[in-house]
């Protein structure tokens, strides 16, 4: 909407270099590029890491990639149905997460939103279990176009 087709490409390599100097504005929402897919080797290098592999099975491929000294885990699934199953229970756990297709990305708010500029998707955010709210309800998905219903 705000974005012209032509300028996507290019809005897709600012929105990674303007995230990674500014804080959560909600402006950089407009230039997130069309979400990535493919294998996890693929997806690492389109974030240039070089995946420590943890878990490489056939229904799910899990690694660890830094960036700077951050840390995140980059997943990918065989169904769509197993990346929601890990989803849900991961997400009891909090944190914040990018989804896109058949692949999720875990780690801190500002990673992962960088990531987003890189590898589109949707952020969410899991359920916070810190104990300081007692009804704060707060913060399944931050932006995503998924709705069960």
């Amino acid at each position: 909407m705000r974005v012209t087709r032509p300028m996507l490409a290019l809005t897709g390599v600012v929105a990674v270099l303007a995230l990674a100097g500014c804080g959560s504005g909600g402006k950089h929402e407009a230039a997130v590029p069309e979400t990535a897919t493919g294998s996890l080797e693929h997806l690492a290098a389109e974030v240039k890491c070089e995946p420590d592999m943890q878990t490489d099975a056939d229904t799910i491929r899990q690694a660890i990639c830094r960036k700077g000294a951050q840390k995140y885990i980059l997943a990918t699934f065989s169904t769509d149905r197993g990346q929601r199953e890990w989803l849900d229970q991961a997400k009891d756990y909090g944190g914040f997460y990018l989804v896109g297709r058949k692949w999720v990305a875990v780690g801190e708010e500002r990673t992962v939103e960088a990531l987003r500029g890189t590898l589109g998707g949707d952020m969410e955010t899991g359920t916070d279990h810190s104990g300081h709210s007692a009804g704060g309800g707060g913060g399944e998905q931050t932006h995503s176009g998924h709705h069960d219903g």
